[in-house]
């Protein structure tokens, strides 16, 4: 592989620059003109050297799938891009190449100015409700099928598809808005200079869209991450710096980056442009744990005769790169470009959003296509019965428009109006306040939940973490005696006696008890205190103000450190090489950070080698889960026991060991620690075999720790009323399986003595075949499982597994990526068919929530990305409660009680008029007309049946006491429609009168009755509301029959034999329904009839 290299000079200092080019412009000149004739002076952006470009050799792409890469440009270093194929190709860096990869642009658009007709067209009409309301429509404009005003049919459909194209409209305009301004945020690319530009700056400021791979980008403090980036400089004199990556993988502690030492040790931003180097990167891949690349430095020969020098390799991890959408926290850095758009880790763990659709609706739907299908074959079977006489098929599509009020559009006008209803009622909830409905088509989906699928850190936990117990074989410390370690501590580094007694308070025990035959108790608080203050990747961090915070990838590290502060082993400085610590005298003891061995999953543990600078001592310091610790430590008989004592109280055990090592010893594993570290293939198999036969062995034990990660507010109460619900709850999170483990304990997740069995790491398919069995024949078991075995079921057992899983009352998957929460949830829809609802927080639950049914954001420290994505927004876990099991419950079955009384409205009066068809001699006339079909379909019923919306069968505390309610919920709902429009019409005509249109003034005044009887009859709870909208109804009737005289004969109207007859109609039609809701709640009453009672 070739590369190149050419010399140019840049500046020496940056930091006076950084402010002045806060307000950097599009092009050089303009930030000339911005900085002024003085902004180039002293540590400005000048040329010197040769800046000729130098040659490269260019080879022909291989043919088919993604091509292997290797960027190369003068003046800066070159790429070597991975993927599927075997070989790789060397080629200038133009256009051209930089095209063959993604575009760095943010698009979360759904629509454009083409498709956006068309696809909200497609998204309305595949619903068989709505094209059947737009063929009905249509069909009025056919004279031989015109049946009343065509504005009746044409009006509710219009406005329906209105109000929805322009909310469609407005989202995707927000969404566009937010897109741009993502795209146009500047950013500083180190340029190389021309020949003839020598008064060009050396960065050049591009909007995050047009950045390339290959590009180098300098980034400041609180800048986003625009592309997967190199880390090649820091500000930071030690080569690191802290990003923050809660939109990416949901952890609010800021991480430790390190950047390629080659690279840091050089004097300047500008000599990264006289390297003669290579990077070479994997193909991008999702998991954000994992990266694997190289930094190859070429040796330059001294004359031209010499033969090149072998390449100086360093390898690259995930340390060394800074993900997309992660924030630089801390100082400014300069990184490499080597994925970008569709290719980042950010976007590739994303997945975008589908339009969703709630249950009720579907069911609707369902309900539609059979009531046309009887409309349909009643159609039929009348014009049948007269014998198909003269032009029949048009009489079949006359009968099916008369009969179209079976499935009124007004029910879709209603249903809307209800859910507006419902997210006003949540949102002003004083309760839950800040909750926001954010999707508001989907409140009803809130009462049919029977998954729910949470993450684990700052949804069900504070992500806030403090040491409660440190055990060491013979003694243990409790929170409350925390103060006889600082006095054993004290002692231990020469303090007086009074200063330790100050400092421990007045216990003066446990020194005597422990010297029996064993080292002074003292000197082994000390050397467990001493591993635990050094065995961390923590760096305390000097804020603006003074104060000093912690910082590390892991809470759990973050804790244990304040802890040893607490008893008075203080860090006070910490950088790559050197960490310094201040001991309870007040003096201060260094070491050198020989080399660091970072936590992974894999491992479940986390090494240091220091040397300490006053004895010169070199020490392997190693803490980790018990499951791996007690392998690598010598034998012993209570680390075991004490363990599970502490997992049954909820706390995260971490294991503390060391070795001292000799200087051979350590030369000798450097030197083969080394040679793995820059293999290509099986380097980290390959690193892990060294530091095992070295280093992990036969480790002295110190002691052990417990954690406690506090959890959010009324978080035990919550999950016990879901799960009473008969919801079953599992937790997704990316994080190890020894504290979600302990956070599902401590959450009474898992009840108490419930087995747990645990599947990881599995690599064969029988293995996870053996598992899967042991899980189907222990359905009562909690499943803890995690993300790369989770991954192998849903490949190779994907039914089996789910249909095992969705039987046991919890499941827990640990270092779940974002797509595999969200194929979890997407899975268990389908598979189940039932509703499911993810809660999450951070950007990295944003996949699983949009693909849930139900998805519940929360708003808190890892920003707002998970609340704006989601359906619903809430402030805290513990408002599901109230969020589910009230207003879900409601919303549910007043929607459902809406739909059933508006298609009851819709088929009561079409059974009349088949009865009057048949009676007519199957004649496809309308028995009402006009105004009086657009008063039946508004004025005269909309307003008591959507006060139905406002009923409530129990009152929120029974609701809330008795989650069982919400139980009964989950099952669809099914109704008999009582439809007494057949007595009302065969009434009408056995009290015949002599005028056609007393026959219709009789039985309409008896439909309206009827109605508003109905009506009351289903009110369980009356509101204010509902009573006036009952009188008003009628008086509008009453009112409106005045000014109908084509349809109400006022001298018949005001007559006793009109009254009498509505009042026999009326009578006949209702009593019925009355006498068996009064026998149905005597025999079969419902459960909350019993509760409020």
């Amino acid at each position: 592989m070739t590369s190149t290299s050419s010399s140019r000079s840049g500046p020496s200092s940056r930091t006076k620059q950084v402010q002045r080019r806060a307000r950097y412009a599009d092009t050089p000149e303009e930030e000339i003109d911005l900085l002024g004739p003085h902004g180039h002076d002293e540590g400005s952006l000048e040329y010197a050297g040769d800046t000729s470009p130098a040659s490269g050799t260019a080879h022909d792409l291989e043919e088919g799938g993604i091509p292997d890469l290797k960027l190369q440009t003068a003046n800066r270093p070159s790429l070597s891009r991975k993927s599927s194929n075997a070989s790789t190709s060397a080629r200038d860096k133009s256009h051209k190449l930089q095209n063959r990869f993604p575009a760095n642009v943010v698009r979360n658009q759904k629509y454009n100015i083409l498709t956006f007709l068309p696809l909200v067209f497609y998204e309305q009409f595949k619903f068989f409700f709505n094209l059947y309301f737009l063929l009905v429509a249509l069909s009025q404009f056919v004279p031989a099928l015109k049946i009343g005003f065509i504005v009746t049919y044409v009006a509710p459909l219009a406005f329906v598809l209105m109000v929805t194209m322009g909310k469609e409209a407005y989202d995707d305009y927000k969404r566009n808005l937010r897109d741009k301004e993502a795209n146009s945020q500047k950013y500083l690319i180190i340029e190389p200079a021309s020949l003839h530009s020598e008064a060009m700056p050396l960065t050049r400021a591009v909007p995050s869209s047009r950045l390339r791979v290959g590009d180098m980008v300098v980034l400041e403090k609180n800048q986003r991450v625009p592309a997967d980036l190199v880390l090649l400089r820091t500000s930071d004199a030690s080569g690191t710096c802290f990003i923050r990556t809660d939109q990416l993988d949901g952890e609010t502690d800021w991480k430790l980056r390190v950047a390629v030492p080659s690279c840091q040790k050089l004097g300047s931003d500008k000599e990264l442009l006289n390297m003669d180097a290579e990077i070479y990167a994997d193909g991008p891949i999702k998991d954000i744990h994992t990266f694997i690349g190289t930094f190859s430095i070429h040796g330059q020969p001294m004359s031209a005769g010499d033969v090149p020098l072998i390449p100086k390799v360093e390898p690259l991890t995930a340390e060394n790169v800074l993900w997309s959408n992660t924030v630089l926290a801390a100082g400014s850095a300069v990184g490499f470009v080597i994925y970008t758009g569709a290719e980042t880790r950010a976007v590739m763990n994303t997945s975008h959003p589908g339009t969703k659709v709630g249950l009720l609706d579907l069911e609707i739907n369902r309900l539609a296509k059979i009531l046309c299908a009887v409309t349909f074959a009643l159609s039929v079977a009348l014009v049948a019965l007269n014998g198909f006489r003269g032009l029949w098929y048009i009489y079949v599509f006359r009968f099916l428009i008369l009969f179209s009020s079976i499935i009124p559009i007004s029910l879709r006008v209603n249903l809307d109006m209800g859910k507006t209803v419902y997210a006003h009622q949540i949102m002003n909830d004083s309760e839950i306040p800040n909750t926001i409905v954010r999707t508001s088509t989907l409140p009803e989906e809130l009462g049919r939940v029977q998954y729910l699928l949470s993450d684990k850190t700052g949804t069900l936990t504070q992500n806030e973490m403090e040491m409660k117990k440190l055990h060491m074989g013979t003694m243990s410390y409790g929170y409350d005696s925390m103060d006889e370690v600082a006095h054993q501590l004290a002692v231990a580094y020469g303090a007086s006696t009074d200063q330790a007694t100050k400092r421990g308070g007045t216990l003066q025990t446990g020194v005597q008890l422990a010297n029996r035959g064993r080292r002074d108790m003292s000197a082994r608080v000390r050397d467990v205190v001493l591993s635990l203050a050094l065995c961390h990747n923590v760096t305390p961090v000097r804020n603006d103000d003074g104060t000093v915070t912690y910082q590390a990838s892991s809470p759990d590290e973050v804790a244990i450190v304040k802890w040893t502060e607490s008893v008075g082993l203080t860090l006070v400085y910490r950088d790559r090489t050197r960490m310094d610590l201040q001991t309870p005298d007040g003096t201060v003891i260094s070491f050198d950070i020989l080399d660091i061995f970072p936590f992974t999953s894999e491992t479940k543990r986390m090494g240091i080698v220091v040397r300490d600078k006053g004895t010169g001592e070199v020490t392997f310091l190693q803490k980790g889960a018990d499951v791996v610790m007690a392998k690598i430590v010598q034998r012993n008989d209570w680390l075991d026991e004490e363990t599970a004592n502490m997992a049954r109280e909820g706390l995260r055990t971490l294991v503390m060991a060391r070795k001292r090592l000799s200087q051979d010893v350590y030369d000798t594993f450097k030197d083969a620690h080394h040679e793995a570290s820059v293999r290509l293939d099986g380097r980290n198999e390959a690193m892990a075999d060294v530091v095992s036969l070295y280093l992990e062995r036969e480790l002295e034990l110190l002691g052990l720790t417990g954690v406690e990660d506090k959890l959010q507010d009324d978080v035990k109460s919550t999950l016990e009323l879901l799960r009473n619900a008969g919801i079953k709850i599992w937790m997704l999170t990316g994080d190890k399986i020894e504290t979600a483990t302990c956070i599902a304990i401590s959450t009474k997740l898992v009840a108490r003595n419930q087995y747990i069995h645990c599947i990881a790491k599995l690599k064969t398919a029988n293995e996870a075949s053996d598992q899967l069995e042991l899980i189907e024949s222990k359905p009562d078991c909690c499943l803890v499982i995690d993300g790369e075995s989770l991954q192998m079921y849903l490949n190779l057992f994907k039914t089996r597994f789910i249909e095992a899983a969705t039987k046991l009352s919890a499941v827990v998957a640990c270092r779940c990526s974002p797509t595999q929460k969200a194929d979890v949830a997407r899975l268990i829809r389908q598979h189940t068919k039932k509703r499911v609802c993810c809660i999450g927080d951070g950007g990295n639950d944003v996949s699983m929530i949009q693909a849930a049914d139900v998805g519940v954001g929360i708003v808190g420290k890892e920003g707002k990305q998970a609340s704006l994505a989601a359906d619903f927004s809430v402030t805290q876990f513990s408002f599901l409660t109230k969020l589910l099991m009230w207003h879900g419950r409601n919303s549910y079955k007043r929607s459902a009680k809406l739909a059933q009384f508006v298609i009851h409205r819709g088929l009561i009066i079409s059974i009349m008029q088949a009865v009057f068809s048949a009676i007519f001699y199957f004649s496809p006339i309308a028995l009402y007309q006009g105004w009086l079909m657009v008063g039946y379909a508004t004025v005269y019923t909309m307003a008591p049946v959507f006060s139905l919306v406002l009923d409530r069968d129990v009152n929120e505390d029974v609701a809330l006491l008795y989650p069982e309610l919400y139980k009964e919920l989950t099952k669809s709902l099914t109704r008999i429609f009582s439809c007494p429009g057949a007595a009302i019409m065969i009434m009408s005509l056995v009290l015949f009168e002599n005028e056609f249109l007393n026959i219709v003034a009789i039985s309409f005044t008896a439909l309206i009755l009827n109605e508003l009887i109905m009506v009351a009859l289903e009110i369980t709870t009356w509101h204010t509301y509902m009573v006036a909208a009952e009188i008003v109804t009628l008086f509008f009737y009453v009112i409106s029959i005045a000014f109908l005289p084509e349809y109400f004969d006022l001298s018949f109207v005001m007559t006793q034999r009109f009254a009498w007859k509505v009042a026999v109609i009326v009578a006949v039609s209702s009593l019925p329904l009355y006498l068996i809701k009064a026998v149905r709640s005597r025999i079969k009453p419902a459960t909350y009839t019993k509760l409020a009672s």
